[in-house]
Order: structure tokens, then sequence, then C-alpha cells
């Protein structure tokens, strides 16, 4: 199962372009997105998303192409996507938000409120799905903007910065949940947290000035770190040293 983007190219106005011709083929199960503010990464996974469109070329999962407009919703429903910042529907409780989210995606109505129940079951939000989606912390939003992208059956799942801002105890239980979910999803993270990161991807990107600066395992990501350095470091040292390379 491949996520694709082909010759992709972004700019916000006149400035620089976001990315320039940027090639990607994702298709491991567990892949992490890294890179410095600025780099792309938002902007990657929202195109991956169908949020935006790239000025130039094409993204496509399993050959479909989100910009035809006969094949949209399938591309849709497939790719769920969690942004930065979830925003619930003010006055609706987290399960119609849920089953909101899975309406939107084109599921029947009743379809989407039943598979709500289950969606907020897998990350741990059953028990507060009848409460206002106000009342949540912000770990709890994400969750449940994470329930929303399970609603739909999601083939694969993005996940935009999902454990910025959240304490060592709510990144935690994040971790725990994307083990749980690459049991039948695959998932693309973006994120800046390097710990644990050869314990949960087997995939790593690294993405800079809009260019991929490194694609590869994570065994070999990690063996990029120079030589000496601390076992818990280890990715954070090849993190560096790739991007050093390009200042």
């Amino acid at each position: 199962m491949s996520l694709k983007f082909t010759r992709c190219s972004f700019q916000y106005g006149r400035k620089v372009p976001v990315l320039n011709r940027l090639d990607l083929s994702i298709e491991h199960r567990a892949t992490v997105l890294l890179g410095p503010n600025g780099a792309g990464k938002s902007t990657l996974l929202g195109i991956a998303a169908s949020w935006i469109s790239p000025s130039e070329g094409t993204v496509t999962w399993r050959g479909t192409d989100p910009s035809q407009s006969k094949s949209q919703a399938a591309y849709r429903k497939a790719v769920g996507w969690l942004p930065q910042n979830v925003k619930p529907m003010p006055g609706l409780t987290v399960r119609e938000n849920v089953a909101y989210i899975g309406w939107l995606k084109g599921m029947p109505r009743s379809d989407a409120w039943d598979q709500s129940r289950d969606a907020l079951e897998r990350v741990k939000l059953g028990s507060l799905a009848d409460r206002k989606s106000h009342q949540l912390s912000g770990g709890q939003l994400r969750r449940m903007g994470i329930a929303g992208t399970l609603v739909h059956s999601s083939e694969i799942v993005l996940l935009d910065e999902p454990t910025a801002g959240l304490d060592p105890s709510q990144r935690q239980i994040f971790r725990d949940l994307v083990t749980n979910l690459l049991s039948d999803i695959q998932v693309v993270v973006s994120t800046h947290q390097t710990e644990d990161l050869d314990a949960m991807y087997d995939h790593v990107v690294i993405l800079d000035k809009g260019q991929v600066r490194f694609e590869g395992d994570t065994h070999s990501f990690l063996a990029l770190a120079p030589q000496g350095t601390p076992e818990g470091r280890r990715a954070e040292g090849a993190y560096t040293q790739l991007i050093a390379q390009e200042v």
C-alpha cells in the first residue's frame, strides 16, 4: 500500500516554495516524518489529506488520485488526517463529533453513529462519549480526532504533531495508541520527538527546505549517529547530523 507524491510543489503566494518537485513513496506500516520548523511537514500531510492541492505534481493512495472528481470521495474515505489543531463542532458531544466526521466522509448517518462508539472505544474514550467536546483536555481532544479518522475505516492515518504540547504521561498514551493502530492501519506521524523512534517506527523520512534529505529504515537512520553517541540519543544524533550537513 503506497502513498505516493510525484514531483509535488507548493508555495504560499509568491514566497519561496515550501515543497519543490518532491518525489516520495511511503509504503511502510509506520513512518515517522522529521524535520525542522518550516521544512514542509504539515504542508506535505495537508496535501496527502487532500485538504490543499499541490501547485504542481500529484499525490495518490494505492493509485487513487484525489484531484479526479470521480475518485475524490474514495480517496478521502481511505485517508484519515489529524491536523495539529483539532477543532470540534461547538455544542456537540464527543460521540456526535466523531459521527459527524464519518458523515462528512460520506458515511450514511446511521452507520456513522453506530461506528462512532467502536472508534471511541479504540482510543479509550468510550466512557466520555456523552461529554461535551469543549470539556476535553488537550490530549483527549486529539484522541477524539483520531477516533474521527477511524470511524470511516481509514486505510492510512496521517498524524501531524500529535504530541506537541502534551505532558509525558499524555505522550505515552499516544505512543501506546499508535502502536495499537498498527495492527491493521498504516500510520504516518510528523513530530519533533525522537524518543522511542526505534521502538515505534520502521521507516524514517527527513524533510528539510521542501526536499527529502533522508529516507530509509530505522536501523539505517540510527546508524548515522556519530560514533560514541549514547544509545538513548542515537535518533537525536542522527537527525542533528543530517540537518547540520544542509546548513
